[in-house]
Formats: structure tokens, sequence, C-alpha cells
């Protein structure tokens, strides 16, 4: 048996004989009959679809390069940025020495979070806008103080009161606006500031954060660490350049599509790409365009002229779009309907694999027909930790199953005291629960029967309470098993995370890094599960 690189999978040899091991069904004599779990990649190197997805339809796959192609060593990269960003905060803006001595805790943030940058606040949503989990700094909030604040008033996510951490970028940011807001809620100055003054000062340590991390890239101060050591922060996987060449090997043109300038990319690509596959020169071989600067989300939105750049990364005029893309091509800024009409086909033959909800799936949604494929760097752990508390999550179904039927048991016994107050028990057609039926309930009085009932009813809501109970428990439980602030990055409590709804959205298929799709043949169909209304299901 060999390794076959196309087909990811274990084939017989040429000389094998073919028999026939099911009826209808031609199997290679030297192949053993396995269970079809087995033949199937492991759960956390799968791709998962939201929508029907025929790779044989799709011509060309563009990829965005940070956090897509090049996965980082995220503890690491999150204390390089902290680090910077505090050396940003001191010396330009006038903050304390102290905050160097801030314990920073990367658990304290997940993506899909919002920052409440008027009140201090750090909050998880479920698709609905409902706030689950909320904290104040660090301090979490308790639920009366997350219903005064978030439900019963009317909540406009608007970007100058909220941000969304859409990117594992934006991390450090709401670790250290948690942070920070807890250092000035022990200052006795900052306590006394009327509620107004209060509000302006947790904004403005927001947006001295933003403006401040957003320097340490702009100046380099973090690109130029990474690129002196990539192999320090930059994870290096060695089936990428296998699964690109697996795709131009079936006839797929590749382009890369970044907001990162030449000289980073040059330097990230080189690391993951060069020098590891004979037939590619260098890392620009495995693309026919290479898109940098793009600007995106603006890309999608606006009309920037795509410009040509020589080998030196120096602009030499705009691409019209007349002439066919060479491979290798090396472009900067432009728009997504100029790059369509330089590779020459119509939207929907082109996948688009990237890692932004906002900058990559969001808006390639709207702006084109281009196909998607969201890269989640965080789903493999979470696999992990979904398969270690597979046993409480059956628990918890049983409960779920349990909790319907009390609560049906309790339904039928109003039903029933309706009936006996309205028509009398000797009328009464409906049977009774419990012990008393038949000749023992004629012996009854009204008052009696209706005693029984209401003696059954409390022992169905003690017995619900307990269940509810037994669940909040279970429910925490789990949420520890992921997250001890947030629990689970796409779950919240029994409904999608607002982050996890927007997956579904905007990602037809998603998977924790690019290679994963070396486990399939370059022409699979990615097929959907049914999708089923409540009404649908069965309990």
């Amino acid at each position: 048996m060999r390794k076959d690189l196309f087909h990811g999978g274990l084939v017989p040899s040429a000389k094998s004989p073919v028999s026939s091991s099911s009826p209808g069904v031609a199997r290679p004599a030297g192949l053993s009959l396995l269970p079809l779990e087995t033949l199937s990649p492991e759960m956390t190197r799968r791709v998962f679809v939201n929508r029907h997805l025929r790779m044989d339809h799709i011509e060309v796959i563009g990829f965005d390069m940070d956090y897509t192609l090049a996965l980082y060593n995220q503890p690491k990269l999150e204390a390089l940025s902290a680090d910077c960003t505090i050396d940003k905060m001191i010396a330009r803006r006038g903050y304390p020495e102290a905050l160097r001595a801030l314990p920073y805790d990367a658990r304290r943030a997940i993506r899909g979070l919002v920052v409440d940058r008027d009140r201090g606040n750090l909050l998880k949503m479920d698709r609905y806008g409902y706030v689950g989990r909320a904290y104040h700094g660090t301090q979490v909030l308790s639920r009366g103080e997350r219903r005064k604040l978030y439900r019963e008033q009317l909540v406009r996510i608007l970007p100058t009161h909220y941000a969304w951490l859409d990117t594992l970028f934006a991390l450090p940011e709401a670790v250290l606006y948690a942070q920070l807001v807890d250092h000035y809620e022990k200052d006795a100055a900052f306590l006394a500031l009327p509620g107004d003054q209060k509000k302006e000062k947790y904004s403005q340590i927001w947006a001295d954060i933003r403006e401040s991390i957003d320097e340490a890239h702009r100046d380099d101060s973090i690109k130029r660490v990474i690129k002196a050591d990539p192999g320090q922060y930059i994870v290096f996987d060695p089936d990428l350049p296998a699964t690109l060449h697996r795709f131009r090997s079936a006839g797929k043109r590749l382009f890369l599509l970044t907001n990162s300038g030449l000289d980073y990319t040059q330097a990230v690509m080189s690391f993951l790409l060069d020098k590891r596959l004979s037939g590619y020169a260098s890392w620009r071989s495995y693309f026919d365009v290479i898109v940098v600067d793009a600007k995106k989300p603006s890309f999608f939105t606006e009309q920037a002229p795509l410009l040509q750049l020589d080998a030196d990364g120096k602009a030499v005029g705009e691409i019209d779009g007349k002439k066919a893309a060479s491979r290798g091509r090396l472009c900067q800024g432009g728009n997504v309907q100029a790059l369509d009409r330089l590779l020459g086909l119509r939207g929907d033959r082109v996948l688009y694999v990237g890692d932004h909800i906002y900058g990559d799936m969001y808006r390639a949604k709207r702006a084109s027909v281009w196909r998607t494929a969201m890269i989640i760097q965080e789903l493999e752990a979470e696999i992990q930790n979904q398969k270690r508390v597979e046993a409480e999550l059956q628990m918890l179904e049983a409960l779920e199953r349990r909790r319907h039927r009390l609560e049906a048991d309790l339904r039928y016994n109003r039903l029933l005291w309706r009936t006996v107050i309205e028509q009398g028990h000797e009328d009464a057609q409906l049977p009774l629960f419990g012990a008393h039926t038949g000749s023992d309930v004629e012996k009854q009085t009204g008052e009696e029967v209706q005693a029984d009932l209401r003696k059954h009813s409390d022992a169905l809501r003690v017995r619900l309470r307990e269940t509810d109970d037994d669940m909040d428990r279970l429910e925490q439980d789990i949420e520890q098993a992921f997250n001890p602030f947030w629990g689970p990055l796409l779950k919240a409590a029994a409904e999608n995370s607002r982050f996890g709804q927007q997956v579904e959205d905007f990602a037809c298929v998603y998977t924790s890094r690019v290679s994963n799709f070396l486990q399939y043949a370059p022409f699979q169909h990615f097929r959907s599960p049914r999708d089923h209304l409540p009404h649908e299901r069965v309990y």
C-alpha cells in the first residue's frame, strides 16, 4: 500500500486485483473492509459545510495570508502585540509605567466578543443579540446587571460606542482594555468622576489602545520582530506546499490577496513555501496573481486601481485586465471587479479562503459571488474540548428531554384541573395522574380530587426545578472546559454565538487550516447537512 498524494488516502498498488466486496461495488482486493469513519479525516482536520460547494466547478482559489496560509503561535504573538502596544501608550500617550506590570491573561478574550467602549465592558452575545456573559474589566456582571444594561433598553451596536472582535489580531486589545479598566477602577480620583466623564475615559482608553496597536503594526514594531525570527511566531505547516501543489495539479489557478505589504509578505511566504517542493522556484511560483496592500474590506467596496509591480515591488502602471494573468504576477491595491477581469472568469467560479468575518467572508459575499471558505485556527482546540465533554453533552440532552416531559405533564395536569373545576370530577372524562383512577376517583369529593391534582403538580414543579438546576450546573461545567470566562467559541448556551452565526451565514465551508483540504480530492463535492425547522425535529 502507498500513501497517494492526489487522493489523500490509502490506495492499492497498481498490481492489486479488483474484487467485488458487496453487490454492485467494486473494491480493490488488497484494501481491507474498514468502517467509513476510519477512512474519513480525523475530526480536527475535517472541512465542515454550511452550503453545498462543488470543487469541480471552482476554477480559481484565492487565499488571504495572515491567519489563513500563515497560522501564528497565538500566545507568543499576543504577548508581543501587548508589549508593543503598552510601549506606545506609555511613550506617546502618557500612560503610567505601572501598565507593564499588569498580568496578561490570554483567556480573557475570544473572537466574537463585543466591547462596550462607553462602559468598560466586554460582552458575549448569542445570534439574537442576547448578552449571556459580560465583564466590567475582569469583574463578572450579574444577570441583573446585564439585564439592566442590555435588555431593558434598546441597544444599537454602533461603532462609536461598540467594537467587534472578529479577528485574532484584536484579542490583545480586549485583554489590555479589561486590565486598564481594572487599573483605573482602583484610582480614587477616577471613581470620583461623574458618570459622563467616566464614559469618556473608558472610551478614550479603548481609542488609545486601538491607535497604539495600529501604530505598532504600521511602523513595523511587531512585524520587524516576526521577520527577524519567523519560526518563533509562525506555525510551519508541512502539508501546506503539497495542498497548493495539488490544487494546481488539478488545473486550478491560485491567487494571494493580502493587506500586508510586499516586504512582510515576502518574509512570511518565503518561510512557509520556499524550497519546500521541487518545481517551485520560490513561493511566488505557487500563485498566478499576488495582490499586496489590498486594503480589505474596501477592496470589495471601492474602485481603487489595480497596479502592476515589478520584481522589486515598484509600481509600473495600472493593470487594465485585457491581458490574462501570467504566473506569479505581482499587483498592489485594486478591487474585486478588476481582479475578476484579470482572472478572466465569472465570480462564482472563485473560492476565496480567509479568516476575517467582516474583511473576508462578509464583504466577499456582499460585493461579489465568490464562494467562501473560512479558516478558524481555534477550531481544533474547540473540537478537542468538545470531545472531552462528550459524556456531559449527552447527559445534557437527556436532561433536556426530561424537562420536555415534565413540562408536558405539568401542562396536562393544569388541563385536568380546569376540567374538574368546570365539569365536576364525576363528569370529567380524562384519566387522572397518580394512583387514584377508576372507582377510587368516584369515592373522592371534588375538593379531594383538586388536592390530589395540586399535590401531583407540586411534585412535578419540584422535579422541574431540580432538572433546571442540574442543567445549569452541567452547562457551567461544559463551558468551563472550553474557556473559564467565555465558554465555547461558536456557542452561547443553547444558541449559536454571534460569531458562530456569522460563520454559518457567510462561510460556505469552514475548517481549521488550509492544509485540511489535502484530506479531500480537489474535485470534492462538499455537501451540507439537511437543515430542519423546529417543527420537523423529533424529540
